[in-house]
């Protein structure tokens, strides 16, 4: 009890920044799962929302830019695809790969150049920045509304995937790629709306989490998507559940850490967690074994 009390603010900020991580996760757990392609562009998507939100609400009203930011962002998603990933989609793998890092690079590079390389404030956002104060521990109302809204989103996607057309080919696609193209399945559909979906959690993931780091940078994208990536990873990547859980556990852990006092091998401990988890259980924690069809 005590030790629950000394570390609420942390546990709290834990439970936060995890399901910040995990509505960026889910993006490439869902890109792995029908494509078996790490996009590792996704973290840079999560920061061009953060730079869009500073330029649009410092031009129009919060209730115009916030939307606008989403639909963009899902816009982004959606072109990334169509450009760096469709033209390759019978090309080797590594070919993608390498165009995935490519358009990350990009990306970075657009952001250095517009922006200078200076790092941007983030606008308040009003009810969500207020304050509260939970036992011993004052947080910001962010903290309390991330955790609802990642289940809610999560939930949402879920049944948009089990009990719907669109969900029903994600599925059948995510089994069996080649089959389901023969069974008249739109693959390109299928995977654009994939896209777009990782995308819109990205945009919202980016309004949670720079609303707690209030300023943004080209790299701002880097770290948040690497500890999203070993979320996915970690939880066994083509899972969403998993990802989710995964997400929940690193934020919590990280930020416990930090607590100790072990500020500076907070990082280290997500990358370190990565290597146990490939060499204890390489599916990860609710990842399938992989069955090659002869």
């Amino acid at each position: 009890m005590e030790f629950l009390n000394s570390n609420l603010p942390y546990i709290l900020a834990g439970i936060s920044v995890g399901g910040q991580y995990a509505l960026i996760a889910i993006g490439y757990t869902m890109v792995y799962g029908i494509l078996r392609l790490i996009n590792f562009a996704h973290g840079d998507i999560f920061m061009v929302a953060g730079f869009l939100m500073v330029y649009l609400s410092a031009t129009m009203p919060l209730y115009v830019s916030i939307p606008l930011v989403i639909v963009i962002t899902v816009l982004l998603g959606f072109v990334v695809e169509r450009v760096a990933y469709k033209p390759l989609r019978s090309a080797p793998r590594m070919s993608i790969m390498i165009s995935a890092i490519g358009v990350s690079y990009l990306l970075q590079n657009c952001a250095w150049y517009f922006t200078s390389g200076l790092a941007k404030q983030y606008p308040t956002i009003p009810w969500i920045s207020n304050s509260i104060t939970i036992g011993s521990s004052t947080t910001k109302l962010v903290t309390i509304i991330t955790p609802i809204l990642t289940i809610v989103l999560v939930a949402g996607l879920v049944v948009l995937i089990k009990y719907t057309k669109i969900g029903m080919a994600m599925r059948a696609v995510s089994r069996d790629f080649e089959t389901s193209q023969l069974m008249g399945v739109k693959i390109n559909s299928v995977i654009s709306m994939t896209f777009i979906i990782g995308s819109l959690l990205a945009a919202v993931g980016s309004l949670l989490y720079f609303s707690n780091y209030a300023t943004v940078t080209p790299v701002s994208g880097s770290m948040p998507g690497l500890k999203a990536f070993v979320a996915a990873v970690f939880g066994g990547i083509g899972s969403i559940p998993g990802a989710v859980v995964g997400a929940f556990i690193i934020g919590i852990c990280e930020n416990i850490i930090k607590g100790l006092g072990w500020t500076t091998f907070s990082d280290a401990f997500t990358f370190a967690l990565l290597i146990i988890i490939l060499v204890a259980k390489p599916t990860g924690l609710f990842g399938e074994k992989s069955t090659d069809k002869v």
